[in-house]
């Protein structure tokens, strides 16, 4: 009897120590259930996953609008054609720009080269005239008779107080041009025209403009080439007086 209770003994003891063994084992294996956020974690994962929200509610940048350009005197620009389509080039020579001054030009640098052609060409027109006039014709300078003096040494021989209101006559004309088409110092580039300024167009003659595209560009076409050649005629009257003293129509027997 006390074996058969010392065994049993022995054996309940065995089972305790196997059952806190099996206990603290327990204890460190991992848990099978699924983690719960605390409210601090859950606050943590809003933070990061915001920006990515913010990403994809910007909008794709909007494509910018084409330029609207005005129209000045029927002319748009037209990056294509030669001077960006400013009328002037006839048959046969077509376009000539043999130096290449309009190479590589922007449309405010074309505009500045097309306004300093019809300036000079409109001087040249009336420097032809004046050649012929100041040289064959009776004036007031000359108290009406005629007088012979070739063209390029008639200017010493007028007295200042003729030269004066002459002169003073040019630089009101001039400013008044470079108010209407050029941009005032300090408020742009200098020797910039307007935006909205046609080359040479100083609102002088508009009553003789025509209404449609196609008559205004043969007519500043015919302008262009009268003052082209112009500043030809005006150029040999020049150096022909200089070579033998006579005066234009004298060399021709006038």
């Amino acid at each position: 009897l006390i074996l058969f209770t010392n065994t049993n003994t022995y054996l309940n003891m065995k089972l305790a120590i196997l059952s806190a063994a099996i206990a603290g084992a327990s204890a460190f294996a991992p848990s099978t259930t699924a983690p719960q956020l605390t409210a601090i974690r859950m606050s943590e994962v809003e933070e990061v996953a915001a920006p990515v929200a913010a990403v994809e509610e910007v909008a794709e940048p909007a494509m910018p609008e084409a330029e609207l350009v005005t129209p000045l005197n029927y002319w748009v620009p037209d990056e294509s054609a030669p001077c960006f389509g400013l009328p002037g080039a006839v048959a046969p020579l077509g376009f000539f720009d043999p130096l290449g001054f309009s190479k590589g030009k922007d449309v405010d640098g074309v505009k500045r080269l097309r306004e300093a052609e019809v300036m000079h060409g409109r001087v040249a027109m009336m420097a032809t005239i004046g050649y012929l006039i100041g040289e064959s014709t009776p004036t007031i300078t000359y108290g009406m008779d005629v007088h012979h003096t070739i063209a390029n040494n008639q200017i010493p021989e007028v007295p200042g107080t003729v030269l004066f209101p002459f002169f003073l006559a040019i630089n009101i004309a001039e400013a008044a041009r470079a108010a209407t088409g050029w941009v005032e110092p300090g408020l742009g580039p200098l020797f910039t025209l307007r935006k909205t300024y046609y080359p040479g167009d100083i609102g002088f003659g508009a009553g003789f403009k025509p209404t449609n595209a196609k008559d205004f560009n043969t007519m500043q076409t015919k302008e262009l080439q009268n003052g082209r050649l112009a500043m030809l005629a005006a150029a040999g009257m020049c150096v022909q007086e200089q070579i033998n003293g006579k005066g234009i129509l004298e060399n021709l027997g006038f």
